[in-house]
């Protein structure tokens, strides 16, 4: 029998929420690093195969490993299932590929990360769908840009990496309103399922990139979609044939990580805070964007919606693209790295990593600025960042 049934707490169904105790009453989930399950008889591989009985064939299909992550973020995602990938972008590639065809069009945030704005702006109309982008804090224009042949509203809140909020009970009401046929994604990869759920908003499917909070450790790449569980089952099927499965052994470092979220989630909010508090009282800083900042825009929304505002800081400085790439190389605690999420304290230009590709124009639009600075803070003390942001303003 699982814990899942006996657990309540957010930290309680991290460590319990998804495990199904072993034959050999294993603590700790054992990895199956297997590519292949064999049978006994054919009859039994029938049924497997059929859906007849539970069981492993292939591990590009699915694997125990991989299974026991998937429970484990259906829970803490208040999901009915989930889907696991090698990475953030197999994710968001494969849910998407999943649910449109030729002729579709998708409705998206212009604050989206990197990589999928180029996969709606780049790839998507060559398979011949259509992709609006639209200002993630107007929930009016969203549901405006709803057509009859959309059939994805998608979103991330908060934004990467200006921390816009998207209100996540509108979008899912006026989208319904428009049409009901309408699957809406939410990549809530800044917040975590800690801070926020976007399914107890309405919102169909969300999506995480496990390398960032989830595994929390810079240490594995990984993806994962939770929701309906008809979604869920037709973005698996895709997930068998682009073959984006994640491996058995980084599913079992992303599940011994979901073990510290809470943990790990605390501190992150706790640095963000006084971190974002710091910097928007120095002189040398022209702007911050953290959500949780009573000077945020959309403060309030954040407050509503979030348990906690995150990890993620960015800020602009006085000065230009030089003079900010000067302050980020004056970083030492602060290592240069494009990624969140982890123990370490990360510090990025967006304009020369994440979002180096996207033409100036549509950095505009975004709002990201060659002076903006994205600082993914860890979990180390807080006195310390700070001491490292100081010294390297000083230098500018």
């Amino acid at each position: 029998m699982s814990r899942e049934s006996k657990v309540k707490g957010f930290s309680t169904k991290s460590v319990h929420g998804g495990e199904e105790p072993d034959h050999m009453g294993s603590v700790v989930a054992p990895i199956y690093e297997t590519a292949v399950f064999a049978f006994s008889k054919t009859q039994e591989l029938l049924e497997v195969i059929e859906h007849k009985k539970e069981g492993f064939i292939y591990s590009r299909w699915d694997n125990p490993s991989v299974r026991a992550f998937e429970r484990t973020m259906a829970c803490l995602e208040d999901a009915q299932e989930a889907a696991a990938f090698s990475s953030g972008m197999a994710a968001v590639t494969t849910t998407v590929l999943s649910l449109v065809g030729s002729g579709d069009h998708v409705v998206s945030t212009r604050d989206v990360y990197g990589g999928t704005f180029q996969f709606f702006k780049e790839f998507l109309p060559r398979l011949g769908i259509e992709v609006s982008m639209v200002d993630v804090t107007d929930s009016e224009e969203i549901a405006k840009s709803v057509r009859g042949n959309t059939k994805i509203v998608y979103a991330e809140t908060p934004t990467n990496p200006t921390l816009k909020i998207a209100d996540l009970s509108k979008i899912a009401g006026l989208t319904k309103k428009r049409s009901s046929k309408v699957i809406t994604v939410i990549d809530s990869t800044l917040a975590s399922p800690f801070n926020l759920k976007p399914l107890r908003f309405g919102i169909d499917l969300v999506v995480h990139s496990a390398t960032k909070y989830l595994g929390g450790h810079n240490d594995v790449t990984g993806g994962v979609v939770c929701g309906a569980g008809d979604y869920v089952t037709k973005v698996k099927d895709a997930r068998k044939i682009f073959g984006g499965t994640l491996d058995p052994f980084a599913a079992w470092l992303l599940s011994r990580g979901l073990k510290t979220l809470g943990l790990r989630m605390e501190r992150h909010n706790s640095n963000g805070m006084k971190v974002a508090r710091f910097l928007e009282g120095h002189p040398k800083v022209k702007r911050v964007y953290y959500p949780g900042l009573s000077s945020h825009s959309q403060h309030s929304l954040a407050e509503k919606q979030m348990r906690g505002f995150g990890g993620v800081v960015s800020f602009e400085i006085f000065g230009d693209i030089r003079k900010t790439m000067h302050f980020v190389d004056s970083l030492k605690l602060c290592q240069l790295g494009a990624s969140l999420g982890g123990t370490e304290t990360l510090a990025t230009q967006p304009v020369t990593s994440s979002h180096h590709f996207m033409s100036p124009e549509d950095r505009e639009d975004a709002g990201i600025s060659d002076q903006l600075v994205r600082l993914a803070l860890g979990i180390e003390d807080p006195e310390d960042i700070i001491a490292d942001l100081e010294q390297a303003l000083r230098k500018i």
